[in-house]
């Protein structure tokens, strides 16, 4: 229980630098191109270099076996996303099924992880963030788009957080570290992404009128499998680990339980599909999951 409200106060936290994000786009202080410019930094610089600050720790066989285990129970929760996605929306709702299958585990659950957790669990957490973005580059652009030929294995294969992932994995096992002044600068800019990352959601907010945020039935149904449906699942399916794995779970079960990724956006406007549709469906399980997301992992708490 005691994660729970940790999880809200964060989530409250999280919630201010959303409402920083919207005031600054309704003041005209931030317009489309500057979010997008601040989403390609989150992108390109600052997420990686969260996840790359995480292997900076010394290297243990218990550390290496909890490495293991999460993938796992990642790849499990992912499978478990796909086919929920691919049962509940027609094969030509391909921006729905990418929203439900694919949470925002980088935006939002790097940075929840940080805060409630520490730092130290986002080394678990990289190998949910890197299964996800292989599988939004793959079959997230064949379900967008219905063309296997879109798909791009150079995009892959210099995928920013895969390349961070494989940066990270090659510090923990060799025994070398950064020099102090990196370490610092690494640390710094690892901080950035909470603030960051939830002031270009509060961006996306603006853009879209609330009212019509609310009222859209799709929109629930999304955010109703993203936020509820696919974490109990993922509950149940950690059941068959040892309890000795508690933190991993959770830390895994948070990038399970985040809203709908910021990329369906992104990948709607890429393209040319219903854009406006994906930003309400990011919103909305945004603002939810406010609510949803403590009281998935105060059940977790007590079921794992």
């Amino acid at each position: 229980m005691e994660i729970a409200l940790l999880l809200l106060k964060q989530n409250m936290i999280m919630l201010v630098y959303l409402l920083i994000g919207y005031f600054l786009f309704k003041k005209k202080l931030v317009g489309i191109q500057g979010s997008a410019e601040i989403g390609r930094m989150l992108l390109y610089v600052v997420m990686p270099v969260a996840i790359l600050k995480s292997y900076m720790t010394e290297f243990s066989m218990e550390k290496l076996e909890g490495l293991f285990v999460s993938f796992l129970i990642a790849a499990f929760a992912l499978l478990l996303s796909v086919i929920v996605s691919r049962v509940s929306f027609a094969k030509g709702q391909g921006v729905e099924r990418f929203g439900t299958a694919f949470s925002n585990a980088g935006f939002i659950g790097i940075p929840l992880v940080q805060m409630a957790i520490g730092q130290e669990a986002v080394f678990y957490v990289s190998s949910f963030v890197a299964l996800l973005n292989i599988l939004q580059w793959t079959y997230g652009i064949v379900t967008m788009t219905g063309d296997r030929s879109a798909v791009s294995m150079k995009k892959v294969r210099t995928n920013p957080i895969i390349l961070s992932v494989l940066a990270g994995l090659l510090l923990f096992f060799l025994p070398v570290s950064l020099p102090e002044v990196l370490q610092s600068v690494v640390g710094t800019v690892a901080s950035m992404n909470g603030p960051l990352a939830m002031i270009v959601l509060g961006v996306y907010l603006a853009q879209v009128p609330l009212r019509s945020i609310f009222t859209d039935r799709t929109s629930y149904k999304c955010s109703l499998l993203r936020l509820v449906v696919i974490p109990l699942l993922t509950v149940g399916m950690m059941l068959a680990f040892p309890a000795e794995y508690l933190d991993v779970k959770l830390t895994v079960l948070i990038a399970a339980s985040a809203p709908v990724g910021s990329n369906v956006a992104i990948f709607a406007q890429l393209y040319d599909k219903d854009y406006t549709s994906a930003v309400k469906e990011v919103c909305l399980s945004t603002l939810l999951c406010m609510v949803t997301m403590p009281v998935i992992l105060a059940v977790a708490d007590f079921i794992l």
